[in-house]
């Protein structure tokens, strides 16, 4: 039985399934099909107060929410200053950080000011140059986005927003490793998110999508990235971050990933859909995962129902040799959705390769930078005791916040 778990942290998907843009490789977009009641989703403020109170009431010190969709935008700026408003409210002087994911195409400078005066951090969905991002993130009527995507990254970035660059990785992509980082760099971004995509082939329900990257593809471009990453780093630290590699870094230094992908078990969130609907986990957003409704389940008892505590299981249902390998514990096996929309024979996980690949060639690497961090945070501790100052942890990214 799983251990108790604190509530620290919900997705929301305050406009459902709804989206201005028509990717591709999207997940979510068929959701759709479980709120038939009504052609347009948006949370109401009663769900919205309520959610609020209770992510508020039943956290700790320190919680994030994060806003996605379909579009979380399409909710207009108004309804997150409400969102603000009730956090303030109800929050009592907690620590909370809001984050939004968005395809950036209705952002403007309103947007922008509102954006850097709470803090948001914004995850803005533009998959690198027009050639790369073009091919699969198409508006409904199959036009183009990435000209004002791009326009509002350099707005975002110039207003002083903290933006992450995310960018899906597929068969075509990942062929272009260099030219996605340098992309990314030369626009300005110092946070990047490479998530590979892998959706079931809605023709052959038997095998992944052709746009899925395959294991060997995303290996060869983890290992090209790794590369670049490292060749940027200035006495010893990184001037760009790269979240895969910093999850794995958590693990050299004895901590556990912030990457649910790369935990031992996941289940650590619940998803909030519009209508108050809660879920295991925004993969898994299907009657069988339902875990209630806000309206009468609390946020607490949702996470640690006896539901999501098998759904966290799940993951650990690995072949016998995943326990053997010797690379298991850097990634878990990875994300438990990636073995269900690959339903091949075999039962490996999907990027098994992929993981495999990376870890043999970045390890010794890894290795040194886990030596050297942990004696500079013996001299920062022998320093702390010196001044009697508390010692400032800085590693990785977001890695000791």
């Amino acid at each position: 039985m799983s251990k108790y778990k604190p509530l620290e942290s919900i997705l929301v998907k305050p406009a459902g399934p709804d989206c201005n843009l028509g990717c591709k490789y999207c997940f979510y977009l068929e959701k759709k099909d479980l709120f038939k009641n009504v052609e347009t989703h948006r949370m109401s403020d009663k769900v919205l107060e309520e959610m609020i109170r209770q992510l508020m009431e039943q956290s700790g010190p320190n919680v994030a929410v994060g806003w996605q969709g379909g579009e979380p935008t399409l909710m207009g700026i108004d309804f997150y200053r409400k969102a603000v408003q009730f956090e303030t409210k109800y929050g009592k002087g907690k620590s909370v950080g809001n984050g939004l994911q968005t395809n950036g195409l209705l952002l403007n400078e309103e947007w922008a000011d509102f954006l850097n005066e709470y803090n948001f951090l914004v995850g803005l969905s533009l998959d690198g140059p027009e050639h790369i991002h073009d091919r699969h993130r198409l508006t409904q009527n199959d036009k183009p986005s990435h000209a004002i995507v791009e326009k509002n990254a350099k707005m975002l970035l110039d207003k002083g927003v903290a933006v992450n660059a995310m960018c899906c990785v597929t068969n075509y992509s990942s062929q272009y490793a260099e030219e996605l980082y340098y992309y990314y760099k030369n626009l300005g971004f110092t946070w990047m998110q490479f998530i590979p995509i892998v959706e079931t082939d809605k023709d052959n329900p038997k095998k992944a999508a052709p746009f899925s990257v395959t294991d060997i593809q995303y290996g060869e471009f983890l290992i090209e990235l790794f590369d670049l990453w490292i060749a940027d780093f200035v006495n010893g630290m990184p001037t760009t971050n790269i979240r895969h590699f910093d999850s794995v870094f958590h693990a050299y230094v004895g901590v556990e990933a912030p990457e649910c992908a790369l935990k031992r078990e996941c289940g650590v969130y619940t998803v909030v859909e519009h209508n108050g609907d809660l879920f295991s986990c925004d993969f898994f957003v299907e009657p069988k995962y339902r875990l209630g409704n806000i309206m009468n389940t609390r946020l607490i008892d949702a996470l640690n129902s006896v539901e999501q505590q098998k759904f966290g299981a799940m993951k650990a249902k690995l072949p016998r040799k995943c326990g053997t390998c010797k690379w298991y514990r850097y990634c878990y096996g990875g994300c438990t959705k990636d073995r269900i929309k690959d339903p091949r024979d075999n039962a490996m996980p999907r990027f098994c390769k992929s993981y495999t690949m990376f870890q043999e060639y970045a390890d010794p690497v890894f290795k040194q930078l886990a030596q050297n961090w942990k004696e500079n945070q013996q001299q920062m501790q022998q320093l702390q005791r010196q001044v009697g100052d508390k010692p400032t942890y800085d590693a990785f990214g977001d890695f000791v916040k």
